[in-house]
């Protein structure tokens, strides 16, 4: 299965547009949100330094001997008491990233849709990993037992087999449908997972620990993308 120029043209303009907004909107409307002058304050008040700048984007000034001085756990720690939340986001983008886009080169026959078949399924798994981002809104939809994220997250291991027999034996629909669901997992859990694992710190903390599970996060995509190659064994022309 092969794009053709103007469709990878048009997913790589529509792309950049939507990058080129996400940040504009970063850089000049996230940080004058309410809630989020709220938090960052509130970190900078418990001693946080990495804030600062935010603050001061937003307008806020924050005065030295206002801070609480208080000492936070290390790194170090942070990442011990916080193992599994660590593994669980390398786990979902390893499954994620390991599966999609390469499972496209698989032989899956003749569509209806033709050559817009890759797109849609990019389509799909790019909107339903939108949409799942806000199914925390509805309360019982919340994984906050860290068993549970676990157990979820381990399962979604079941959808390369899944994606595999589907590639070689389903249909669109099937796919379309698989596809959907990897975008939807995705998204949840990963919005599961950072909302879970900051619980109980002070800011400082929250802080640094939020950057050890992003950094897990960046590793589990480069392990992903670099086993998504693994597709590309036994077939002809696929370089």
């Amino acid at each position: 299965m092969v794009f053709v120029k103007g469709q990878v043209l048009l997913f790589l303009a529509i792309s950049t547009l939507f990058e080129f907004l996400s940040v504009l909107l970063y850089a000049y409307f996230f940080p004058r949100l309410p809630i989020v002058k709220y938090f960052r304050s509130k970190a900078a008040l418990e001693g946080s330094k990495t804030v600062q700048a935010d603050l001061e984007a937003a307008g806020i000034q924050i005065k030295e001997d206002h801070h609480e001085q208080n000492e936070r756990l290390s790194n170090k720690q942070l990442f011990i008491q916080n193992v599994d939340y660590a593994l669980d986001m390398f786990l979902i983008y390893v499954l994620t990233l390991s599966i999609f886009p390469g499972f496209l080169y698989e032989n899956t026959g003749k569509h209806k849709l033709g050559t817009w078949y890759p797109p849609v399924l990019i389509a799909c798994d790019n909107v339903w990993n939108l949409i799942s981002r806000y199914l925390l809104l509805v309360k019982f939809l919340k994984i906050e037992s860290r068993k549970g994220l676990t157990i979820a997250i381990l399962s979604r291991f079941l959808l390369i087999p899944a994606f595999y027999f589907t590639a070689k034996y389903g249909d669109q629909g099937w796919m379309i449908l698989l596809v959907s669901f990897l975008g939807l997992t995705n998204g949840h859990l990963t919005i599961c997972v950072m909302t879970a694992a900051p619980k109980g710190y002070k800011g400082p903390e929250q802080n640094a620990l939020g950057n050890i599970v992003v950094l897990c996060l960046l590793i589990g995509i480069f392990a992903g993308v670099s086993l998504d190659w693994l597709w590309f064994i036994g077939k002809k022309n696929a370089f």
